[in-house]
């Protein structure tokens, strides 16, 4: 661990010892002190960073102070999108320096409502009912803590924590995508999804993300390309593929139905530059209200399996459906019921289909989903499987091993679309022998290593054959196995053959019968029991 990632993880973990001693440690507002707390140090030494690189000698709340009304604005369209916008009295300096106010929580939280209004247009996630979800909430610290009496100390502890570290963004950036999504990943670990739970339940393992982001943007050099995730969680997808491409080359388009995760992409996106994309983020049902009718050029997408879902959520799909059978051309899953959960059903049938019609011309796509699509002969699943192959849109698989997401034993395929390999080759590699086993809590885990991510991209975008791993095909082979995208369905059988003298052939054969003899004297037994038991039985025992 670098140093700048020990000083950042250090002021993240102060942060929420503040939120633990003040009686909000696990509390549901907790995460939201910790990620908008960091956003705020974040924003403020990323403003001071950009003014430096404009004028070394405007780097403080006085110098700032001094300039007219129209240097000031001559100065923040110089900084543009590269950082959220501030007043002076915006700045972590200033606040610090009025902690001993006697209003010193109402100061803090008329801040970061000040800074969310200021860079409302830029910086705010639009919602399926076409309202705002500001940078800041308001009154963060208010409706937090409903002791009035402890605010202010509260208030206090939290500046002196961010004033105590400083970001050195110089040789942060240089690090650039591996150093800020490690750092992400530790300050969300223990928050994202809405009803609870940790970061690593819905997050996509990071050696799965880089798989997909080799593959599908393989060698090409793209530019000026939409990418999109209709599911997006909290991003980690996104990220990868942005930075595969390039920050400045890609719009990032995303919708999810979570607010947590919606606001946590936000973040994500901030700390990766990638902030001219925040306006392309959606939060709300991509099914029931799809907001992005434009075609993208690369999805990718870790959609959910089979979840929660009730009568009228599924009669509303159903619905929406029968209304675009272009979007939808094969259905909506059934509802299942289900002991652990009510009813569900396999949503990712439908996020599948959503996908290939959102994909332009010549689009790619890399999704994340259950083994079982990859073999299955009847349904939804076949239906969709085939009309891909068909078309002569897939690309290839990646099977995965089991274990390799944090609270799923659903083994894993990545299926790729590339809508431009018509007449080309299709790669199957299995790799659900790969990886290392290793205890996460009180489950274990399978975790690729980085050659073994090498191997599996280097041997997918060469398009070669591995023994026992890959196969290349086309699309000819695939339909006489009834479709499947399964690599060992491809494989060559292999016949081992022992030379074996008489006398060694006898033994053998002496061995199974004495076997078979056994194996039939304890059925005979069994039987014999079975029948005494059935003897023994009387009406009303």
């Amino acid at each position: 661990m670098n140093n700048h990632e020990e000083q950042i993880k250090l002021l993240i973990n102060n942060i929420r010892n503040v939120c633990k001693t003040s009686g909000l440690g696990g509390d549901a507002n907790e995460y939201k002190i910790v990620t908008q707390s960091f956003l705020y140090k974040y924003i403020n030494d990323k403003f001071i960073y950009e003014v430096e690189k404009i004028d070394s000698k405007i780097n403080s709340y006085e110098t700032l102070k001094k300039l007219n009304e129209n240097e000031y604005e001559l100065l923040l369209i110089k900084i543009g999108n590269n950082s959220a916008h501030l007043k002076p009295e915006h700045l972590l300096t200033y606040l610090f320096s009025k902690q001993n106010a006697s209003d010193f929580d109402k100061i803090f939280d008329e801040t970061l409502n000040d800074i969310a209004i200021l860079n409302n247009d830029i910086f705010s996630v639009h919602t399926g009912e076409n309202t705002d979800i500001r940078l800041f909430d308001e009154e963060l610290l208010a409706k937090s803590l409903d002791d009035k009496s402890v605010r202010k100390d509260f208030a206090k502890e939290i500046v002196n924590a961010l004033a105590e570290a400083k970001f050195d963004f110089k040789d942060m950036f240089n690090e650039g995508f591996d150093f800020f999504s490690t750092i992400f990943e530790y300050m969300i670990k223990d928050y994202n999804k809405d009803g609870g739970g940790k970061y690593a339940e819905y997050y996509t393992p990071h050696s799965i993300a880089k798989v997909m982001a080799e593959i599908l943007v393989g060698n090409d050099k793209p530019s000026n390309v939409k990418v999109y995730d209709p599911a997006a969680g909290s991003g980690t997808l996104l990220m990868n593929i942005a930075f595969k491409i390039g920050t400045d080359k890609c719009s990032i388009y995303s919708q999810d139905v979570s607010q947590k995760s919606t606001n946590l992409l936000r973040l994500n996106l901030i700390l990766n530059s990638l902030s001219h994309s925040i306006n392309n983020i959606i939060k709300g049902n991509t099914i029931i209200d799809n907001r992005h009718n434009e075609k993208m050029d690369f999805i990718v997408s870790n959609p959910p399996f089979e979840p929660q879902t009730s009568q009228n959520e599924w009669d509303e799909m159903k619905a929406i459906a029968d209304l675009n059978p272009d979007r939808f051309p094969f259905g909506i899953p059934n509802l299942i019921k289900d002991k652990r959960v009510g009813t569900k059903t396999y949503i990712y049938l439908t996020f599948l289909q959503h996908i290939v019609w959102s994909l332009s011309d010549i689009g790619r796509a890399a999704i994340v989903l259950p083994t079982g699509f990859i073999t299955a002969s009847t349904g939804i699943g076949f239906k969709i499987r085939k009309y891909l192959i068909e078309k002569q849109w897939i690309k290839g698989v990646v099977s995965m091993p089991s274990n390799i997401f944090a609270t799923t034993g659903t083994n894993v395929s990545v299926l790729f679309i590339d809508k431009s390999n018509i007449g080309g080759k299709v790669v199957l590699f299995d790799a659900s022998k790969m990886g290392e086993e290793r205890n996460d809590g009180e489950k274990k885990r399978r975790y690729l290593s980085k050659s073994d991510e090498q191997v599996i991209i280097d041997s997918f975008n060469s398009k070669n054959s591995m023994e026992d791993c890959s196969v290349v095909l086309n699309f000819d082979q695939i339909k006489e196995k009834n479709y499947s995208l399964s690599a060992g369905q491809y494989f060559d059988i292999k016949i081992e053959y022992f030379e074996l003298t008489p006398d060694e052939f006898e033994t053998k054969m002496n061995s199974f019968k004495t076997n078979l003899s056994s194996l039939f004297n304890e059925s005979k037994t069994l039987e014999d029991d079975i029948n005494s038991q059935l003897e023994e039985l009387k009406y009303g025992d």
